[in-house]
């Protein structure tokens, strides 16, 4: 059947829906995650993995370099998961979703501005707005993350 794919085991639907499916379980070269006697070390677990690849370079003194290639990652890698780990303990480890979380270019006086253009009974669309506020607060703002504020303001007032 072309299209059909394998069905996903509980603890793989699990770990891709928290973010800590390893992509690359293949390049886990380490011997405790390819002992087939300790079920314990899972390739799959990227949170897993990088815990033990931080902790073999810490606790049993191995270097950054063979480390972070037996666990499937390179060095800059290494520093990063580092970072993360002091940072935020194990859930630092756990990957976040890039970029922006909210509407971070319309800050509140942006807003208050659209509101105003918008009350004033002037039909105003997006597109037209963009230029004015670009002008005014000297901000680039796409029309259709203009439209998605006021639909916002609507949904929250209701």
């Amino acid at each position: 059947m072309a299209g059909s794919k394998k069905p996903l085991d509980d603890k793989t639907e699990s770990l891709k829906k928290y973010g800590a499916l390893n992509p690359h379980p293949h390049k886990v070269a380490e011997k405790t995650f390819s002992d087939s006697a300790l079920e314990f070390f899972d390739p799959r677990d990227l949170v897993q993995v990088k815990y033990e690849m931080l902790r073999a370079v810490e606790k049993e003194g191995r270097s950054v370099k063979h480390s972070s290639e037996a666990f499937g990652f390179s060095r800059p890698a290494f520093y990063q998961v580092q970072s993360q780990f002091k940072q935020g303990g194990v859930t630092g480890l756990v990957k976040k979703r890039p970029g922006p979380k909210s509407a971070h270019k319309l800050t509140d006086d942006i807003l208050a501005f659209i509101e105003e253009k918008v009350k004033d009974g002037k039909p105003l669309r997006a597109r037209k707005l963009a230029p004015l506020i670009r002008e005014k607060f000297g901000k680039d703002v796409h029309p259709r993350t203009i439209e998605r504020a006021v639909t916002r303001r609507k949904k929250k007032r209701k």
